[in-house]
């Protein structure tokens, strides 16, 4: 009997559809003589259609030598020779951890869907199992990665040096972090690497978002290729003139792909040509203190009164969020109105070794509570000690259904993990706090924004403190020379924030920073905004809640 749904979801597999393996396969496959792999073969979909591949070629042999898979659970590799045979074809199935078999450079092809399990829930023997093969292939994965992508270097290592692999993988393969090292590998180990992406998603089962990996040959790669596809129908149509290259540059991440080569090309030359700097340059971005147990260290004004802290155990916070966060600037009058209208505005922290009475008291009720059990609590001395970070000059919104916000911190608060600080060299201190947020509200800088980061549960954009760094904003030395002009501009860019206007503020700014200075016409303006509404529609479309022990995947 086949796996149920939700056994095949427990390990990451979902069937892939026949317009998938067959074009995959149909790529890969050149001649009647190559030999075929599909690791983690379940029940053999890609070696059905490489074995229809092979004899479409002109191979009698019915794919005997030629068909192999390895397949970990003994009732799928069994499901998978019947239906080989079935078809009157021939294979050899091991049944193996994948990892466990040890590469030989012996295949023309590899092909397949890995399985996908995040890596929340890939764990113990299995993890380290796929850590250590892809470290024997040169690459040093992160213990964020999920399965797939050490999958993705282990496969390589069963080619041919001229071989093919041809791969269904997540999208997250794009742009998340611990991918990084893939991307690497692939444009390092083959000589052509090219994508397809899908407009609608094409697996029925499930809301991942796929995109096929078609990589050939080996030398080093300086770019990659890209075929957007409206559907599976249009497999059919794709040929030679389809494709778009992307020279990416310094860029990491490969969500550009996503783009079309006018807007990316736009974007790139304001920053290659200095016109846009990374953020890093004007100072250092972190997270904010991290207590443990909001609930115990955060505290409302009520609260704080009721328990009878003195001030010197409080100190002023910019509540846990960043709704309030909405304008270019936290002043004290507006932190003073989140106190008093019941927000989390204190955090305790007794300044002294020995903590006053009312102090004790409150933590005696934590040690009730079992706070000090909580793991940032239970790692630290003493317990009831939050470790604090720098008060920030600027407080960075990191997840964000819109935009990322950069608030000039005047209210001087210090702030928990829900945003981030920036903490600004010296000799900027005064310009960044005072302009920074203000230019920031530019299209470039938007579509930065969905290019750096990436998109989280809910359709939230999600900015890493690395991807923070690498943010694009004005330099010094321009808003500097622009700061009569912003300062100007702004009350009414005040104005349209206030109003919910969003889009009215922007066009302000890129006519201050974008059109008058560097003379950047209508029609490259108009890219760059079509390009950051495309990345934002696109990911707000694709939003779905992702619940903390889900698994996702294809087999």
């Amino acid at each position: 009997m086949a796996e149920g749904l939700t056994v095949r979801k427990a390990r990451g597999a979902f069937f892939t559809p026949p317009e998938i393996t067959r074009f995959i396969s149909d790529w890969a496959i050149r001649a009647p003589t190559d030999t075929v792999l599909e690791p983690s073969c379940g029940e053999a979909a890609f070696l059905l259609a490489a074995g229809r591949r092979l004899r479409d070629l002109g191979d009698s042999g019915a794919g005997a030598g030629r068909l192999h898979g390895i397949e970990i659970h003994d009732a799928s590799a069994e499901l998978g020779l019947e239906a080989l045979r079935a078809a009157g074809l021939e294979a050899a199935i091991r049944v193996s951890d994948f990892f466990d078999c040890p590469p030989t450079p012996s295949f023309d092809a590899v092909v397949g869907n890995p399985p996908y399990i995040r890596y929340q829930h890939f764990r113990g023997e299995a993890r380290g199992k796929s850590l250590e093969a892809a470290l024997a292939a040169g690459v040093r994965l992160t213990g964020l990665s999920s399965s797939w992508a050490a999958f993705v270097i282990h496969a390589s290592q069963f080619l041919k040096p001229e071989g093919r692999l041809g791969l269904v993988l997540p999208a997250e393969l794009l742009s998340v972090n611990y991918a990084a090292e893939v991307r690497r590998f692939l444009l390092g180990r083959f000589s052509r690497v090219r994508l397809v992406m899908f407009d609608t998603r094409v697996f029925p089962e499930v809301l991942e978002e796929v995109v096929l990996l078609l990589a050939e040959g080996s030398g080093g790669a300086t770019s990659f290729e890209v075929f957007q596809a409206r559907d599976l129908d249009d497999l059919a149509r794709l040929d030679t003139h389809g494709w778009t290259g992307f020279d990416l540059g310094a860029v990491d991440k490969w969500t550009p792909a996503l783009l079309s080569q006018a807007s990316f090309g736009v974007y790139q030359a304001l920053c290659r040509q200095g016109a846009f700097s990374p953020l890093l340059g004007w100072g250092e971005t972190y997270l904010g203190a991290v207590t443990g147990a909001n609930g115990f260290f955060t505290l409302t004004q009520a609260e704080a009164e009721a328990l009878r802290l003195p001030r010197h155990d409080l100190l002023k916070i910019s509540p846990p969020g960043a709704r309030h966060l909405s304008g270019l600037s936290f002043p004290d009058a507006q932190w003073q109105a989140l106190r008093d209208g019941g927000g989390r505005c204190w955090l305790f922290y007794p300044r002294d070794g020995k903590p006053a009475a009312a102090a004790r008291r409150h933590i005696a009720r934590g040690e009730r509570e079992k706070v000090p059990q909580a793991y940032k609590c239970r790692v630290r001395k003493p317990w009831w000690r939050v470790p604090l970070v720098a008060e920030p000059d600027l407080i960075l919104t990191y997840m964000n259904h819109d935009r990322p916000r950069l608030v000039s911190n005047e209210a001087g608060v210090h702030i928990v993990n829900s945003v981030y600080g920036v903490s600004l060299h010296p000799h900027l201190r005064e310009l960044g706090r005072s302009l920074l947020p203000l230019a920031a509200l530019n299209s470039v800088t938007l579509l930065g924004a969905e290019m750096v980061g990436r998109a989280y549960g809910g359709g939230l954009l999600k900015l890493e403190p690395r991807e923070a760094d690498t943010l694009p904003v004005p330099p010094p030395e321009a808003l500097a020379a622009l700061a009569p002009q912003l300062e100007a501009l702004r009350p009414r860019v005040l104005a349209a924030l206030g109003r919910g206007d969003g889009a009215q503020a922007v066009e302000l700014v890129d006519e201050a920073v974008l059109t008058r200075p560097l003379g950047l016409g209508a029609g490259e303006l108009q890219v760059l905004r079509e390009a950051r509404a495309f990345l934002f529609r696109r990911r707000v479309a694709r939003a779905r809640p992702v619940a903390k022990d889900e698994i996702h995947g294809q087999d």
